[in-house]
């Protein structure tokens, strides 16, 4: 709750700072001079403003009242409050998304609007960067939208895909990598991950629906002027239908749900073996600088080995979980035995070794932690950061498994629960959809101005910094899920990285080409294209046939970034592509 009402006091401040540039005073300021006349500046040079007089602002207002400026430092002071507001907005149509699961469940939701509200911020910028002013102005700030469009693609394929190898590798054996085992260090051929064939299903589907983007880019690859009008009609018929197939496929095959719930199965022993240990350990599981206190936890595994051979058998772990209720979940003791076993057991004998439970405990209180300080809550309480983790993993399981909950729940308690979920999701989402609306097109034209400051080209400004602002919060998800160690979550978090990619190129080019196919825009964005066209082929294909991800793969990812953006400048700065 305190993270929240944080997040909501941050947002009010940005807006409030927005607002009060349309009423701040100048303050006259001096520059140095070199001998010529000093010309006195304000900070109306800054953020310039209409005061009614017969002078008139060289910059276009967004609504007539929001902020605009020609100067570098003014645009981009914009561009980040902007930004802000972006990321506030994808944040709320993530979370009250998510919350809808709780009443509707996995299916529809899941398939249908969890994919296409993650992918609202980006379609909406797209969409307004070419609907407002003449057929010129949206020629020209298009491409912000299509700045956009490549700059997520590529950065969810290249920065984010390598960064998640990075934090997630473990000791690679053959064709897997060993779970919650990294003793290579950064070796770059026995250290990686590795996920499963669904995943690779997930990278093909992602290579397929670049196919859009070939369809539109044929008359320029047979160098024909004619028939472009008529491509850009095609191309957006045939990513509608690949949209609705995929949203078909996500409702139908919901399998990243399931992979999802069987990790909230996992996180649930967590936390029920932590919370009895905590008791047995009378609440001292860590010390007073917040780390696990292996002394203790020692203790507790000399109390555990009833024979006091040294070694956890599963008939002694059996004991210690018999006594564990895990809440809300369907979820025996037998198979509590099997997780901590697969997790503990790292020299695979089917014994827990003492030094095998300490790093066990140690490692999942430490992702425990970790999941606190995700939500911006941090401290070294047992106590309390086991119930920040109850309550995480208690809403996760909710999210994912309406279907599972316990029949003996009252009635009425769940109609109120449910009404009220409700009405908190509609509020988040209209909340996330009015600040994308209201702030998708002073974002562009900040970018067009920045641009104009800087004679720097607005698709480069694009490229790189909206994609932070509308995919950093899926991208924080994707690294923080990552780091957890586990094939299953290394697995849960590719496949989330290609379908958020392939929404990307149904989703965002349908408002693109619809955009530029109604208001009649010349589609001249081939260098664009091919970066796109290049990265979801490489990777794709690449994920395709391959579960097994070395170190060596996440450098290359990272380098296909600066490559794609050398590439994008040569084509249209030294070849003429633009």
């Amino acid at each position: 709750m305190s993270h929240s009402l944080t997040s909501h006091r941050t947002l009010s401040l940005f807006l409030f700072l927005v607002i009060l540039c349309g009423h701040a005073h100048a303050r006259v300021f001096h520059t140095v001079s070199d001998g010529g006349d000093a010309k006195p500046q304000t900070w109306d040079s800054l953020l310039q403003l209409p005061t009614g007089g017969a002078e008139k602002s060289s910059c276009e207002q967004t609504y007539g009242f929001l902020p605009c400026t020609t100067t570098v430092v003014g645009n981009l002071f914009l561009i980040f409050v902007y930004g802000f507001l972006m990321f506030k907005a994808a944040t709320f149509l993530s979370n009250g998304s998510e919350l809808l699961l709780e009443i509707l469940g996995p299916g529809i939701v899941g398939g249908l609007f969890l994919p296409i509200l993650g992918a609202l911020p980006d379609a909406m910028l797209i969409l307004v960067s070419g609907l407002s002013g003449s057929k010129e102005t949206a020629q020209s700030q298009v491409s912000v939208g299509m700045g956009l469009l490549a700059g997520s693609t590529v950065l969810l394929l290249t920065i984010i895909w390598g960064t998640c190898v990075i934090v997630g590798k473990c000791d690679i054996e053959g064709s897997i990598a060993l779970d919650s085992t990294d003793t290579r260090g950064f070796s770059l051929t026995g250290s990686g991950v590795s996920t499963d064939i669904w995943t690779s299903y997930a990278a093909m589907i992602m290579a397929v629906s670049v196919l859009p983007f070939l369809i539109v880019q044929l008359p320029q690859i047979l160098n024909s002027n004619s028939g472009r009008h008529l491509a850009v009609l095609i191309a957006l018929i045939v990513s509608l239908c690949l949209l609705i197939a995929y949203c078909l496929y996500q409702i139908f095959q919901p399998w990243i749900q399931r992979r999802k719930l069987e990790y909230i199965k996992h996180k649930h022993v967590i936390l029920g073996l932590l919370t009895h240990l905590k008791k047995r350990a009378l609440g001292r599981l860590l010390a007073e600088d917040g780390q696990p206190d292996k002394e203790v936890i020692k203790k507790l595994f000399t109390t555990i080995d009833e024979n006091k051979d040294g070694q956890l058998t599963q008939g002694e772990l059996r004991a210690l979980v018999v006594g564990i209720e895990f809440e809300e979940i369907d979820l025996n003791h037998d198979d509590a035995v099997k997780r901590i076993m697969d997790d503990f057991d790292t020299s695979r004998d089917q014994l827990v070794q003492q030094d095998e439970f300490v790093n066990g405990v140690c490692r999942w209180l430490q992702r425990a932690q970790r999941s606190r300080v995700a939500s911006g809550d941090a401290g070294p309480h047992t106590i309390k950061f086991l119930s920040d983790f109850h309550r995480e993993t208690k809403r996760e399981h909710d999210l994912l498994d309406v279907g599972d909950r316990s029949e003996e729940v009252v009635e009425g308690e769940v109609v109120e629960n449910a009404k009220w979920t409700s009405i908190k999701a509609v509020l988040l989402l209209l909340l996330g959809a009015v600040i994308a609306a209201a702030f998708a097109d002073p974002l562009v034209d900040a970018v067009d101005n920045f641009s104009d400051a800087t004679s720097i080209p607005a698709f480069f400004i694009s490229f790189i910094v909206l994609p932070f602002a509308t995919n950093s919060s899926e991208a924080v998800s994707a690294i923080i899920f990552a780091s957890r160690d586990k094939r299953q979550t290394a697995s849960l978090t590719f496949s989330e990285l290609y379908g958020a990619v392939t929404m990307n190129n149904v989703l965002c080019l349908s408002v693109f080409l619809a955009l530029v196919y109604v208001r009649g825009l010349t589609w001249n964005f081939s260098s664009e294209v091919l970066v796109i066209l290049v990265v979801c082929i490489l990777v794709g294909v690449f994920a395709s046939f391959r579960t097994v991800f070395p170190l060596w793969t996440a450098i290359l990812a990272i380098l296909l970034y600066p490559f794609s953006l050398a590439l994008v400048y040569v084509l249209d700065y030294v070849f003429g592509w633009s």
